[in-house]
């Protein structure tokens, strides 16, 4: 079967974010971020990544902690979206709930995985997102780009993070432009997802795709933490091969991936901030599928 992928190298159009003709419920929207996050966990095979097959380039964390920490954080995304609700608008006000409770979510998520960073990129994409998905008024892109340009009222002391040292040596944006632009990777992202599913690979192709598509276009502040421009250079140029070969979808496409999946294992590279961003447009694409008023599985 072939199948052809959209070229996400160049700017490229952007495919719209969905919108919600009625507001989910809070639980909903929750449920529906970890899903998000699981389903990114659980995708397999992606190179330097955490997957079914094990633990890729970390030495830190296994597919077990991440489901673990995912679900951690169904209360905080729940919280989220009822304060979206009770604001009522995007601004100052939102942005500052929504990073009181992202605090305290990120603070039960390193409890549960003995401080060990799993989510924070995806609680701040997901947070910012499922508040602007709980107002049911428009594109939770644009939304939520809205709030993300507010500064955090009570944001603390900036800390040198990897993320930070990241920005401060190659200029990388990193998470908070991605947002405040109104995530533009996010989107490209779903466009492939879609255009991919519409070509006919399954959806484990589809998915790998969007990765593969985020991976040829970021400045993954991951990749550039472990193997600074030219790890960058060699997991971007490696996703844009699987992409010009038909997708995974293709033999030839499938080749190039297993060469991109050894490079990142040998180099120690794991694309993370691209796996944080596929979480995001795995959750938009399922806003546009969710019934409005029930979770879409039991809690547990």
């Amino acid at each position: 079967m072939s199948v052809t992928a959209v070229n996400t190298v160049g700017p490229g159009p952007a495919t719209p974010s969905p919108t919600a003709p009625t507001p989910h419920t809070p639980d909903l929207l929750a449920d529906l971020a970890v899903r998000a996050l699981t389903d990114e966990a659980r995708l397999t095979p992606k190179p330097g990544l955490v997957d079914r097959r094990g633990s890729g380039a970390h030495h830190d964390m296994d597919l077990g902690m991440l489901l673990a920490s995912a679900e951690s954080l169904r209360d905080g995304f729940a919280d989220m979206a009822r304060a979206a609700r009770r604001i009522g608008t995007t601004g100052p006000a939102l942005r500052g709930e929504l990073a009181r409770v992202g605090r305290a979510a990120e603070t039960r998520m390193l409890a549960v995985t003995g401080g060990v960073n799993t989510h924070r990129g995806a609680i701040w994409a997901l947070g910012l997102l499922t508040g602007a998905a709980a107002l049911g008024t428009g594109d939770p892109c644009r939304l939520a780009a809205e709030t993300a340009r507010h500064p955090d009222p009570a944001a603390p002391r900036p800390g040198l993070t990897h993320g930070a040292l990241v920005r401060l040596r190659y200029g990388s944006g990193g998470a908070r432009t991605e947002a405040q632009r109104g995530f533009p990777h996010v989107r490209r992202a779903l466009g492939t997802l879609r255009t991919a599913r519409a070509a006919g690979a399954d959806e484990t192709q589809a998915r790998l795709d969007a990765l593969l598509s985020l991976i040829a276009a970021l400045d993954d502040t991951c990749l550039l933490h472990r193997g600074g421009r030219e790890g960058l250079a060699l997991a971007q140029s490696g996703a844009r091969a699987v992409l010009h070969a038909g997708g995974t979808a293709t033999p030839a496409g499938r080749t190039r991936l297993a060469a991109l999946d050894t490079a990142c294992a040998d180099r120690r590279l794991s694309p993370g901030g691209s796996a944080d961003l596929l979480a995001a447009a795995l959750y938009l694409d399922a806003l546009d599928r969710a019934p409005a008023t029930r979770p879409l599985s039991p809690r547990s």
